[in-house]
């Protein structure tokens, strides 16, 4: 199990962005607050506060953020079952500006239709809001279903990437 080694905050349109990294610099969390199994500051114990790691998340996020890039390249590692992985790795393949389901994701990792839950829970269970598409996953019948960052965040992130009207409704 690989610790995260460096933490940093950097501001967002979502709020403060908690950010941490292992000691070779892969993003091992992105937590807002109020998150939902978020990392807090409370939980950064042994962790370096430095923003150098950060440097180039930094960029990519403040790009992402002003609507001038889609796709995240950074390094990534976020620790889970083999079955949490397979669906965060899933959650890569959504484009930006698409949504999809999660009967969708569950087809795409050769799930059956009975493991739409724990689809549901892993993708709740994302350690890495924003870079790693979780917000892009709709209910079936198109509703804005959970979001870990909460729903207000969820319309915020899909109005900008245009998969919402500006009203926020599909």
């Amino acid at each position: 199990m690989t610790s995260p080694s460096y933490w940093t905050s950097l501001d967002s349109p979502l709020g403060p962005l908690l950010l941490t990294a292992a000691a070779d610099g892969a993003l091992t969390s992105l937590s807002l607050p109020g998150q939902k199994g978020g990392r807090t500051h409370t939980d950064l114990d042994g962790l370096r506060a430095d923003p150098a790691p950060f440097r180039e998340a930094a960029r990519q996020l403040a790009a992402y953020f002003a609507g001038e890039l889609k796709e995240f390249r950074l390094p990534l590692r976020a620790e889970g079952t083999e079955f949490r992985t397979r669906v965060w790795d899933a959650l890569d393949t959504v484009p930006y500006g698409a949504t999809t389901t999660y009967g969708e994701v569950a087809a795409r990792i050769g799930a059956s239709r009975a493991a739409v839950r724990a689809v549901g829970g892993a993708i709740g269970a994302n350690p890495l809001l924003v870079v790693r598409p979780c917000h892009r996953v709709i209910g079936a019948d198109g509703s804005l279903t959970g979001y870990a960052a909460g729903l207000e965040r969820k319309v915020r992130l899909l109005t900008l990437e245009g998969a919402l009207p500006t009203d926020g409704v599909l």
